[in-house]
C-alpha cells in the first residue's frame, strides 16, 4: 500500500468513526430521551382525560341536579305526569327538548317508575317506549358517567350519560342526561395533532383523527408534517377504561380511550439529523481527501528528492548535496544522508588507496614468482657449468654452446616480463601460437633438473589463439608445482597435447599436464585454485591462481583430477588458431 493510500485510510478512520460513533450515540440518547418525554405526556395526557371525562361527568350531574330541582317545582310537570292531565300532554312531550336547549346537553329523556320515557329531548319518537335497563344500569355506577348508545331520529349515537331520580306524588321519575361523545369530543381531549385518542367500545370504534383507518392522512390534512413513508403505527400507546352500557345484552362492560403519540418529530428529527450526518460526513471525507492530498505532497515530494539522490549515490559518484534550510525531520534526514555520503566518500577514498597498495603487493609478488620461475632455467645452466669446471674443464666450451639457446630464451622471456610489467599490468596480445613449441622450449629449459623424468605427447596442428608469454606462464607453473608434488623423489611428469572439437564451430587444443606426485585430497582440489592458497611451507599460493587467470583471459578453461597417492592431472581447453 503506498504511503499516500496509508495516509488517506488513518485520517479517513480518525476522522469519520469519531463522528460515526458520536452521531450514532446523539440520534440513540436523543430517541430515548424524547420517548420517555413522549411517554411521560401521554401519562399526563391520561390523567388529563381522566379529570377532563371527571369534569363532563360533573357538569353532567350539575345539569341534572338543577333539572330535578326544576322538576320538582314544576307543578304543569306535575299535572301531567303524576296527575296524567290530558291538557298537559303536550308541555310534557316538550319538556325534555326545552330542558336540553336550555342546559346544553346532548341527550335528556324522563321515564316514570314502570321504566316508560314519558319525555325525550333527543329523540321526540321515543314516548311511551319502554326502557328499564339503561336507568338501572346507570343508577348501579353511582358518582361515575358511562358511556352507552342513545337512538336519534336519522341514527344512533354514543353518549356519555348519567341519571338521577325525583319523587312526585308517590312516585320516582328518572331523568338520564349526557353529551354526545364524537370526533370532535375526542379532539378536544387530545388537545394536539400528535395526540389521536380512539374509543373502542362494543360494536365500534371512534378516533379523534378519523374513522381510524386514515389516521396518517387525517393527520397530513389537519396541518402535521409527515413523511409519506411514515408508518402510521408508529407511536406510543396507553389507555383509560371507562364503563360502558350495552342495551343489547343489558350490561356493564367495558370501553377504553386508547391514546397514541404519533413519533412525528422524532422521525423528522431523525430524518434531519441522518440528512446533516451524511452531508457531514462527505464535507468531511472531502476536506480529508484534499487535506491528505496536500499534507502526502508535502510529505512526498521532498522525499521523492532524497531517493532520486540517493539513488545517485555511487562510490564514483559521491559528490551528491544533501545541504538544506529544513528545520523539520526531513531536514534532519537529509543531514544524515549527507553525513554518510561524506563518509562514503572517506572511505572511498580509503578504499581505493587499498586497493591501490593491494594491487601493487599482487603485482610484486607475481613479478616475484614469474622473474623466479624465468630464472630457473639460467640457474641451472650455470650449476652445469659449474660442475663441469670442476669435473671436465675441457667441456665447457661445448655445453656452453649447446645451453647457449636456454640462456638467450629464458634472457629474452624475463625482458618480455620486464616490458610488460613496466606498465603495471601485464599486456596480453592476441595471435596464432603452436602450443608443442611452447612446451618443447619449457621442457628444455627445466631438463636435468634431480630425478624428475619429462614425458612429451605432442599432437601436431596444436595451435592457439593467444599471448606466448602467457601461455609459457601457464606451462612453466604447471611444471613447477609438478615438480614440487614429487617432493624431490623420482618421478615423472607426462604433458600431452591434442585437439577437440566442442560443437562444429569451435574447435579447441587440450593440453595436460599429468605427475605422479602425492595427489591432492577432494578439500584440496576445491581450493588449489584460490589466491595464496598452498601446501607448501614456502609457497606464496599464487601459481596455480596465476594459472586460472591466464586461462579465463585466454577464453579457456581448466579442471584438475586428483586422488591422494595418485598424482594430479591438469587439464586445459584453449580455442584453436587452426581451422578444423
Amino acid at each position: 500500500m503506498a504511503f499516500r493510500t496509508r495516509l488517506l485510510v488513518t485520517f479517513l478512520l480518525a476522522v469519520l468513526l469519531p463522528m460515526i460513533v458520536l452521531a450514532l450515540f446523539i440520534r440513540d440518547e436523543m430517541t430515548d430521551r424524547l420517548t420517555a418525554q413522549y411517554e411521560r405526556r401521554v401519562e399526563s395526557l391520561l390523567t388529563v382525560i381522566e379529570d377532563d371525562l371527571s369534569e363532563e361527568s360533573a357538569v353532567i350531574a350539575g345539569s341534572l341536579a338543577g333539572l330535578r330541582r326544576a322538576v320538582a317545582n314544576d307543578n304543569r310537570f306535575r299535572e301531567a305526569a303524576v296527575d296524567r292531565d290530558p291538557e298537559r300532554r303536550r308541555y310534557l312531550l316538550d319538556y325534555a327538548a326545552n330542558a336540553m336547549q336550555l342546559t346544553g346537553l346532548s341527550m335528556l329523556q324522563i321515564q316514570d317508575d314502570a321504566g316508560r320515557i314519558i319525555s325525550s329531548g333527543h329523540f321526540r319518537n321515543e314516548y311511551d317506549r319502554l326502557e328499564p335497563e339503561l336507568p338501572r344500569l346507570l343508577l348501579s355506577l353511582p358518582e361515575r358517567a358511562a358511556l352507552t348508545r342513545a337512538r336519534a331520529p336519522d341514527a344512533s349515537f354514543l353518549a356519555l350519560a348519567r341519571a338521577d331520580s325525583v319523587h312526585m306524588g308517590g312516585r320516582r321519575f328518572t331523568i338520564i342526561a349526557g353529551v354526545t361523545v364524537e370526533r370532535h369530543f375526542l379532539a378536544r381531549l387530545a388537545r394536539e395533532a400528535q395526540l389521536t385518542i380512539t374509543l373502542i367500545y362494543p360494536g365500534g370504534t371512534l378516533t379523534s383523527a378519523g374513522d381510524g383507518s386514515d389516521t396518517a392522512d387525517q393527520l397530513r390534512q389537519s396541518g402535521v408534517n409527515l413523511p409519506r413513508d411514515l408508518d402510521a403505527t408508529a407511536a406510543i400507546e396507553r389507555e383509560l377504561n371507562v364503563p360502558f352500557i350495552d342495551l343489547q345484552r343489558g350490561e356493564v362492560s367495558s370501553a377504553s380511550f386508547r391514546v397514541n403519540h404519533h413519533l412525528t418529530e422524532l422521525e423528522a428529527l431523525r430524518r434531519s439529523i441522518d440528512r446533516w450526518f451524511v452531508v457531514a460526513v462527505g464535507a468531511s471525507g472531502v476536506l480529508v481527501v484534499v487535506l491528505v492530498g496536500w499534507l502526502a505532497s508535502r510529505i512526498s515530494r521532498p522525499l521523492v528528492e532524497l531517493a532520486d539522490k540517493t539513488s545517485r549515490i555511487d562510490l564514483d559518484r559521491l559528490d551528491i548535496d544533501f545541504d538544506t534550510r529544513r528545520k523539520d525531520e526531513i531536514g534532519v534526514l537529509s543531514r544524515l544522508l549527507g553525513a554518510m555520503t561524506e563518509r562514503l566518500r572517506t572511505s572511498a577514498l580509503l578504499i581505493k588507496d587499498a586497493e591501490r597498495r593491494a594491487t601493487l603487493g599482487e603485482l610484486a609478488r607475481q613479478v616475484n614468482h614469474d622473474i623466479k620461475n624465468g630464472l630457473t632455467p639460467i640457474r641451472n645452466v650455470f650449476r652445469h657449468l659449474i660442475q663441469l669446471a670442476g669435473n671436465d674443464p675441457t667441456q665447457l666450451s661445448d655445453v656452453l654452446q649447446e645451453r647457449q639457446s636456454t640462456l638467450d630464451s629464458s634472457i629474452s622471456y624475463l625482458e618480455n616480463l620486464a616490458s610488460n610489467y613496466a606498465r603495471l599490468s601485464p599486456r596480453s596480445e592476441r595471435r596464432p601460437c603452436d602450443v608443442n613449441e611452447i612446451v618443447r622450449q619449457v621442457v628444455m629449459d627445466v631438463q636435468g633438473l634431480g630425478q624428475v623424468r619429462f614425458h612429451t605427447n605432442l599432437c601436431e596442428g596444436s595451435v592457439v589463439v593467444g599471448d606466448p608469454i602467457a601461455l609459457r606462464r601457464i606451462i612453466e607453473n604447471l611444471f613447477d608445482n609438478a615438480i614440487d608434488s614429487l617432493d624431490s623423489r623420482p618421478g615423472s611428469v607426462t604433458i600431452t597435447t591434442g585437439r577437440v572439437a566442442e560443437g562444429a564451430d569451435r574447435p579447441q587444443v587440450r593440453m595436460t599436464v599429468a605427475d605422479t606426485g602425492s595427489g591432492m585430497t577432494k578439500d584440496q582440489v576445491a581450493k588449489v585454485f584460490d589466491d595464496f592458497y598452498t601446501t607448501k611451507e614456502n609457497g606464496t599460493g599464487l601459481g596455480l591462481s596465476i594459472v586460472r587467470r591466464l586461462v579465463m583471459d585466454l577464453d579457456g578453461s581448466i579442471r584438475v583430477e586428483s586422488e591422494p597417492g595418485q598424482g594430479s592431472r591438469f587439464v586445459i581447453d584453449l580455442p584453436s588458431g587452426a581451422s578444423a
